[in-house]
């Protein structure tokens, strides 16, 4: 079982400890970092993670293409047929980082849990702001759903995920399928999400480069993301605050030492009293993005090891 509740986080599991200090070696290759345009940012964030979507499984096919004018790729894990699928989400701020930076973990998912894994490069803020990346999402669910059959995926069997900004959109994808009255996905893998842009206890504890995020850089993220304050208060931008029932099931996975700790543990608490089936896996010693430290971490290799299986239960044939 993974650990839940309050937990000492003082120390980073020592894993996740080096995979936070490569990190920011890695970022500080780059001494004027900060001076760099963001297109020159988005270049080096590119480069820092290389190491880390390196490996991992290999897939018995992968679909390079676009849906919807999105570059997309699709990643078969066998080729059984029909196969579940989700489409993944990847995190970085609403801002940063694409379908390249998080290519390892779609395809740990993908071959850990036997369903297809999708992931789109969903056009990045301030160029693009709330609810473009949104709308984008909905798109290629639809797609997955109307082109799944002829790819070998199964359109009843069609999950969402999403890490950090990415299981923001991920939820609030969800609610606009129920808003549109859209049949309703099978579940929702959320890592460390971005759920709301209020400060937390957590933000104190552990807002900070030891623990990988500051209070500074997520309300950047936060602005950028919106075209005014006043978008703030909408459920799609900051779904903590939204209607939760009738969602699909949701896994959270959290990491403890998280500057967003406090605001996912609250989610997963308002989606359990809306009625929404969910467990919540309190990951002692992680901070976020610590899943992408899977090649130097069994922490992070067991995490994803609980979620894909969660996934597996609930993309097999025949599952409510």
């Amino acid at each position: 079982m993974s650990n839940s509740g309050r937990v000492d986080c003082d120390e980073l599991d020592p894993d996740i400890r080096r995979f936070v200090s490569a990190m920011q070696y890695g970022y500080a290759q780059w001494p004027s970092f900060e001076s760099l345009s963001l297109a020159e940012r988005r270049i080096v964030a590119e480069k820092v993670r290389a190491p880390w979507r390196t490996g991992g499984p290999k897939m018995c096919r992968t679909l390079e293409t676009t849906i919807c004018g999105v570059r997309a790729r699709i990643h078969f894990p066998t080729e059984e047929r029909p196969l579940g699928a989700m489409l993944y989400l990847h995190g970085g701020g609403w801002m940063m980082f694409s379908i390249d930076t998080h290519d390892r973990l779609m395809r740990e998912y993908a071959m850990r849990s036997g369903a297809v894994v999708a992931g789109i490069d969903y056009s990045l803020s301030p160029e693009a702001k709330f609810p473009v990346a949104l709308e984008e999402a909905v798109a290629a669910l639809g797609w997955l759903s109307r082109e799944g059959t002829a790819l070998g995926i199964d359109p009843a069997r069609l999950a969402i995920g999403g890490d950090s900004a990415g299981a923001n959109l991920a939820v609030a994808t969800a609610l606009k399928l129920r808003a549109a009255g859209h049949p309703q996905l099978r579940a929702m893998l959320l890592n460390y999400g971005a759920f709301s842009p209020q400060p937390t206890a957590s933000f104190e504890r552990y807002g900070g480069p030891r623990y990988k995020l500051t209070p500074e850089e997520k309300q950047v993220f936060w602005t950028n993301y919106t075209s005014n304050p006043s978008e703030l208060n909408d459920p799609l931008v900051a779904p903590l605050g939204a209607d939760l029932r009738g969602l699909p099931p949701a896994f959270f996975c959290i990491g403890a030492c998280d500057i967003l700790v406090d605001s996912n543990r609250a989610m997963a608490a308002r989606c359990a009293a809306a009625g929404v089936p969910c467990e919540e896996h309190v990951y002692s010693g992680a901070t976020h993005s610590f899943l992408e430290a899977v090649s130097i971490a069994p922490l992070a290799d067991h995490a994803l090891t609980e979620a894909a299986a969660w996934l597996r239960a609930h993309l097999k044939a025949g599952a409510a």
